[in-house]
Formats: structure tokens, C-alpha cells, sequence
């Protein structure tokens, strides 16, 4: 592997963490996302490129027990992705603080909440670059649906309302340490939360504008101007066309294409600077057997992508 990752050392150690979780949205079958990209080969895949990697089993969460868990509000299952979202912080956190590199399978998006806040317990410098169709930035107030896999990052940058159940999340993120790439599908409520917490957003318009390459440049200039800071991406599939990753829950026309998708992968690699990556949101209950292998496949291939898998 050519790029030298600045914090982490060697042996160069990714973590796999399997969240089989679905609390934070109402379709069943986004538990089994990790499951099948674990079965498609994956950790053999990430050795091939020169990594060590630990997997230990995928998380059950038997212990997180949240039987008892009426709406908070309009929040649904709030007491469950609270708890399940703390353990994942914690486990995130001790893999970076071990110098290991958490590579995180969803699941659903709610897991973001832990992921980062793992992250950046241990590199509070740390930027994010969100790649998604929706922001993920309801609050309380502006949350139609109450499903937390579309509030994590309000929570993690302290927006809208304070939720007891939820005091564990210390907004550790900062406004201008987050930057999106992708968006196409973004609620009222959401864009004038970017505006007003001038949060930088790279839409499909930009993308179209632009190309990706310098999408990213651009993305990267913001949040990371002198190539200094840790990187923690967090990939949803729904970025990327239905097209190209049909098996998901909320797919939405005139995403990243395929070479789109791992282009970005592949840049942040280059820059050395990754500490952390999720991949989320993919569903095998959603589509038939084919587009879900598609789905698993493609999967596997950005996060070979974002750990140093090049064309040639």
C-alpha cells in the first residue's frame, strides 16, 4: 500500500464493527447489511490490500434491552438507539485510541451518532465528510417522522432541543468540521439548518457542475484546508444511484454513479488521513437476489476503495 496513513500506525490494523441495527428507521432488514458484506468476502478482500484485520463477531446488542420504549415526543425507539449508539461509541472509540483504523458496517444511519462521537473522543480535530442523498440533520423540532437515522448529526453538533435520554452525546462536532457530498433529497427543515448553522453541503448540482474531483477538492478545502486534520467518512450506499445500490432503504434517483461513489473513496485514501469510515444502509430485505448481490458487491468495493485499493 503506497499511501502512508499519518494516524495509524503500523502494522496498519483495521477494526471491522458489525451493527446489525435497524432502531433507528422503520424498515426491517437493514440489520442484515454488515452480515452479508461480512459473507461477500470482505475481510478477506482488506487483507489482500495489506491490512490486518480484527473482527470479532458482529454486535447483538442482547444486553440493550429497551422493551419499555414509547416515543419521546415523535422520537421512535429513543431509549434503544441511545443505548445501542453509546456502545458503539465506546467500541469505535477504544479501536482508535488503540491506533486501530474502525471500519463500521450499518445498519442504519442512527449508528453515525456513535461512530463519530468515537472518533472524535479520541481526535476532537477530526472533520467529517458525510456522503449521503439526505443530511441526516433533523432535530427534535424539525423531524417529520421521528426516525433517528435522519438526526444523528444534530445531535452530534448540539442543534434543536436537548433529550435526557440522549445526554451522553456531547457536541463534540463543530459547524465547520462537516462537509456533505451528494445530497439530493433534503427536507425543508433540513436546508434551513444548513443555512443558518452555514454548514457546507456539495449537492448532485455541484457534482454536476464541477465533476467529483473537484467536489472533493473543494470538500476537503473546507473542512481540511491544510491536509492536517483526521478524516472520519461516513457513506451511506443511498448516495449512490438505485441504479448502481438498489438494496436500500430509501434509494432516490440521480445519485453518484459508480465510479463517483469510489472516486471519493479513493481520494481520501490518498490524502492519508482517514482514522475512520461507515458504511451504511444497506438493506438485503428490500430488493430481489440479484440487486441485492449488486448492492453487497458494490459495498465491498468502496471500502476496498477507501483503504487503498487503486485501478492500477
Amino acid at each position: 500500500m503506497a499511501t502512508a496513513l499519518r494516524f495509524v500506525p503500523e502494522p496498519k490494523t483495521i477494526a471491522i464493527v458489525g451493527c446489525p441495527f435497524s432502531g433507528g428507521q422503520p424498515k426491517p432488514g437493514v440489520d442484515k447489511g454488515p452480515i452479508h458484506l461480512v459473507e461477500a468476502g470482505l475481510i478477506t478482500q482488506l487483507e489482500g490490500l495489506g491490512w490486518k484485520v480484527k473482527f470479532n463477531g458482529h454486535h447483538q446488542f442482547e444486553d440493550i434491552s429497551a422493551e419499555n420504549d414509547p416515543p419521546i415526543g415523535i422520537l421512535k425507539n429513543p431509549r434503544l438507539v441511545s443505548r445501542v449508539t453509546k456502545s458503539v461509541a465506546d467500541v469505535v472509540g477504544s479501536h482508535v485510541k488503540n491506533g486501530e483504523l474502525p471500519v463500521t458496517l450499518g445498519g442504519d444511519h442512527s449508528l453515525a451518532m456513535g461512530t463519530i462521537f468515537g472518533t472524535l473522543s479520541h481526535h476532537p480535530n477530526a472533520c467529517v465528510v458525510w456522503v449521503d442523498a439526505h443530511a441526516d440533520i433533523n432535530t427534535v423540532e424539525s423531524t417529520d417522522t421521528g426516525n433517528i437515522h435522519g438526526m444523528p448529526l444534530s445531535f452530534l453538533l448540539g442543534l434543536g432541543s436537548k433529550v435526557p435520554e440522549f445526554s451522553w452525546v456531547k457536541p463534540l462536532l463543530k459547524n465547520d468540521s462537516l462537509v456533505y457530498i451528494g445530497l439530493r433529497d433534503v427536507d425543508p427543515g433540513e436546508k434551513a439548518i444548513l443555512r443558518e448553522n452555514n454548514i457546507k453541503a456539495f449537492s448532485m448540482h455541484e457534482v454536476d457542475k464541477y465533476g467529483i474531483g473537484k467536489v472533493v477538492e473543494m470538500a476537503l478545502n473546507h473542512v481540511n484546508p491544510n491536509r492536517d486534520r483526521p478524516i472520519h467518512l461516513s457513506f451511506d450506499v443511498d448516495a449512490l444511484d438505485p441504479s448502481v445500490a438498489p438494496s436500500t432503504g430509501t434509494p432516490v434517483r440521480g445519485g453518484l454513479t459508480f465510479r463517483e461513489g469510489h472516486y471519493i473513496c479513493e481520494a481520501i485514501y490518498e490524502t492519508g488521513l482517514l482514522v475512520a469510515m461507515d458504511l451504511m444502509e444497506v438493506n438485503p430485505s428490500l430488493a430481489d437476489a440479484a440487486s441485492v448481490e449488486q448492492t453487497v458487491t458494490v459495498g465491498c468495493s468502496l471500502l476496498r476503495s477507501a483503504l487503498g485499493e487503486t485501478l492500477l
